[in-house]
């Protein structure tokens, strides 16, 4: 696993979600989805959810929240 992917997979297991803004602010990934479909692929039961609010301008905005759901006990894989 390359180093964005195991960073990012650590943050999740440590219990925090992520959205894309996070991800480029803390581990300057700004291709976040890819990331996650890469985990997705190795097992992990990574979960999401749009978004929908409204930014300091007042004009609607949308994004992904990704967090990692726990299966029967195996740290996140299926």
């Amino acid at each position: 696993m390359d180093s964005q992917n195991e960073v990012i997979l650590a943050w999740l297991q440590s219990g925090k979600s992520i959205t894309s803004w996070q991800a480029i602010q803390k581990f300057r990934c700004t291709r976040l989805a890819s990331r996650i479909h890469d985990l997705k692929q190795k097992g992990y039961n990574i979960k999401s959810s749009l978004v929908c609010d409204v930014n300091d301008d007042g004009d609607p905005v949308r994004y992904s929240v990704y967090w990692l759901e726990e299966k029967g006990g195996k740290n996140g894989k299926q």
